[in-house]
């Protein structure tokens, strides 16, 4: 083991034991921040935002939230790191996480999600929420000792590379991409999985097995099956996604607005099936062993969001519940437009 990342660890698990036993009384409470960040509760916003707040906003935090869960993914099998109840089991409060630490998914998650919510509305307040939100999620994950200090760290800044890098390719080619034919769109938007697939297959290649020799071995053939879960989830997640934005954009163009008990009428519609399809796969598909698994969870996680991005829309203005537009209308930019 380096000598640097021991004492990185050491260090961590010093602070969270502290942490623990001077605030025990905040369990309860960073056990309900941290279940904020689960995927559970991405399910249920991203839709409401989509369906019948702002389809635009829906769409652009959408894509960036899935790239950036690919990216988390991608970083922990590089990295390979241990979580601190691996190291240290008196100090697990939350030992419901099976894959690797660093960099930390609830922590990139929440600051790509709030921080651009804030950008988008563009308020004083809404900015301190935000931050609030990013620096609380990270507190939660170390606190239940599903996290070190470094981990959050380095999930914050992936998220603000991921952030950056949106408004760059946003400013440079974002209005381009909209002009361009159905079929070109749908062809980067198929790549783009394609690619961070390939570079996770690449990246287990060139690191090879995984160290046996460590403390926490026991913990790492379950590891590295949600790793590669975890990439599978991902790559039907944002190729679903983004082959249904476009695919909307192109033949259904609904509208988010409208009165309000159409809004709250076609949300529930449309989240029953989601959760149908969600849960309702998960039970039918296999989960193992490892090989026949990821293709189904590709399936299961392509078939929520293309019904989420695609196929709900479309519900929605069949039922009319939802009117659209009669030609293209985008708006790329992170101004809180109509």
């Amino acid at each position: 083991m380096d000598q640097t990342w021991q004492q990185m660890w050491d260090v961590g698990l010093v602070f969270i034991a502290w942490l623990q036993t001077t605030y025990p009384q905040l369990e309860g409470f960073f056990f309900f921040i941290t279940d904020l960040g689960r995927e559970e509760f991405y399910l249920l916003v991203f839709p409401l935002i989509f369906w019948c707040i702002h389809k635009q906003l829906g769409k652009q935090l959408g894509y960036l939230f899935l790239f950036t869960v690919f990216v988390n993914a991608i970083f922990k099998q590089a990295f390979r790191g241990p979580r601190p109840f691996w190291v240290d089991p008196a100090v697990g409060l939350d030992t419901r996480e099976e894959g690797y630490g660093i960099p930390s998914g609830h922590t990139q998650n929440a600051t790509v999600f709030y921080f651009f919510l804030a950008a988008w509305v563009s308020r004083t307040w809404f900015w301190v929420v935000a931050i609030m939100m990013v620096l609380l999620m990270a507190l939660s994950r170390i606190y239940l000792g599903a996290h070190f200090i470094h981990d959050t760290v380095g999930g914050f800044l992936l998220a603000a590379m991921t952030l950056a890098g949106f408004v760059v390719i946003e400013r440079r080619w974002g209005s381009s991409f909209n002009k361009r034919i159905l079929g070109q769109r749908l062809l980067v938007m198929i790549l783009i999985p394609i690619v961070m697939g390939v570079s996770f297959i690449l990246i287990r290649w060139l690191i090879g097995a995984p160290d046996t020799a460590v403390p926490w071995a026991s913990y790492i053939p379950a590891a590295e099956e949600s790793s590669i879960s975890a990439a599978a989830q991902a790559f039907g997640l944002l190729l679903g996604f983004g082959v249904g934005i476009v695919l909307e954009n192109s033949r259904v163009r609904f509208r988010s607005d409208g009165i309000w008990w159409k809004r709250v009428v076609r949300y529930l519609i449309g989240i029953v099936v989601l959760v149908a399809i969600w849960a309702g796969l998960r039970q039918v598909f296999p989960s193992d062993p490892i090989a026949v698994a990821v293709p189904f969870r590709i399936l299961r996680y392509f078939l929520v969001v293309i019904w989420a991005a695609y196929y709900a829309p479309w519900l929605f203005v069949k039922l009319k519940l939802a009117d659209a537009d009669p030609v293209l209308a985008i708006d790329v930019s992170l101004r809180n437009g109509g």
